[in-house]
Order: structure tokens, then C-alpha cells, then sequence
């Protein structure tokens, strides 16, 4: 079955959907301790970018060895209410043709506290794939909505990485698909899937 090139795949259950986030120590063993994100070290004022994607977490992170800044990773299982509020409240990165001119988008940008990026998906050797993965930039009152009420559990998964990594060096590959977490479709509604051109 192909997969559209456009869609929201992750592991979810009927309350929450999990998310990954890479760190150095300081902020991981923080979230780790209090369940959620501590400000320090934590800078709430900056963007965060969730990924619901195991595969693209590794591509990003270089699977926690890219440097030292994303050496821990991150599962945070997030309330879906509030996964699909951001959805909801989101603004997809700059498209010329969706625009009379920068401005407009720009003018939008300041109103609208989520961004949405659309990249290659990747396998496990961390090469391009031809359909996409969602990446969720959090600001404003999206990122204290998500430290004070989103979060709902925190693991840190870096063991997890590097098992995957090295059973991908080893080119044991099929006991690192399973290992894999399992992400499946996410059901949003029409109305999201046309806002964020998932369609």
C-alpha cells in the first residue's frame, strides 16, 4: 500500500500521541526528574520542534552522536487534545505560491504560535524516502501549553538509538525494524488535513 505524501504517522493510543525531542544532559535529566520541561535550563521563549517520527529524530540527532546539544534523546508522550490544537493553531513554513508576497506570510507568522514543515521522510540507513514527515514548531503559547498541560509522560529512549544504530552498522536489519517503534497513520479530520495540504 503506498503512503500519501503527506501524513501524520506516529505511535499513539486513544489519550496520547508520542513526540521525540533531542537534548543535552542538563535539560534531558531535568524533563526526566520533573515530567515535564523546567525553565532553566529549558528556554520556554525559543521555538521547539516536536517530531512524531522515530526515523526523522535520528536523521536530525546523527541517532544522538550529531553533537553534543542533541546527545539525549527524547519520547514525550503528549495529550492528543492538545497534539491537535497545534494543529489546529498552526501555519505551514513559507510557500511562495500560497502568498501574495512575504509580508502576508509574515504578518500571519506573528499571530499564529505553531509551524508546520513538511521533509523527507527517512529510512534506516537515514536516506530521503519520497513521502514526507510532519515537524511541529512550538512558540509562545504553544511551547507553555505544552510544558504546563501537553506532557503526560517522558522517557529518555537514547539506549533505544543507539541499539537501532548498531544493529544498522552490523546490517542486522530486520531485528532493527524490530526494534523499531510502530507509528501508524494518525486519523485528523478533512478540515486539518486541508490546512496543513495533507490532501
Amino acid at each position: 500500500m503506498s503512503i500519501p505524501y503527506c501524513q501524520i504517522r506516529a505511535a499513539f493510543n486513544g489519550q496520547t500521541i508520542r513526540v521525540y525531542q533531542a537534548y543535552n544532559h542538563a535539560i534531558a535529566d531535568s524533563a526526566l526528574e520533573h515530567g515535564t520541561f523546567i525553565s532553566p535550563p529549558f528556554k520556554m521563549e525559543r521555538m521547539t520542534w516536536i517530531k512524531p517520527s522515530f526515523l526523522w529524530m535520528m536523521y536530525r540527532s546523527g541517532w544522538g552522536k550529531k553533537d553534543n546539544g542533541q546527545s539525549r534523546i527524547l519520547a514525550i508522550d503528549i495529550t492528543r487534545k492538545g497534539f491537535e490544537w497545534a494543529l489546529e493553531h498552526s501555519l505551514l513554513s513559507y510557500q511562495a505560491r500560497e502568498y501574495a508576497n512575504k509580508d502576508e506570510w509574515l504578518r500571519i507568522k506573528k499571530a499564529t504560535p505553531v509551524r508546520i514543515q513538511w521533509d523527507p521522510e527517512r529510512d534506516l540507513y537515514l536516506q530521503p524516502l519520497e513521502y514526507r514527515a510532519i515537524q511541529i514548531g512550538l512558540t509562545n503559547e504553544a511551547v507553555t501549553l505544552f510544558v504546563n498541560e501537553w506532557i503526560q509522560n517522558i522517557t529518555d529512549v537514547t539506549d533505544l538509538a543507539v541499539e537501532i544504530h548498531r544493529l544498522v552498522e552490523l546490517n542486522q536489519i530486520d531485528e532493527a525494524v524490530r526494534r523499531l517503534p510502530i507509528e501508524k497513520a494518525y486519523p485528523i479530520n478533512s478540515k486539518i488535513k486541508k490546512h496543513l495540504g495533507a490532501v
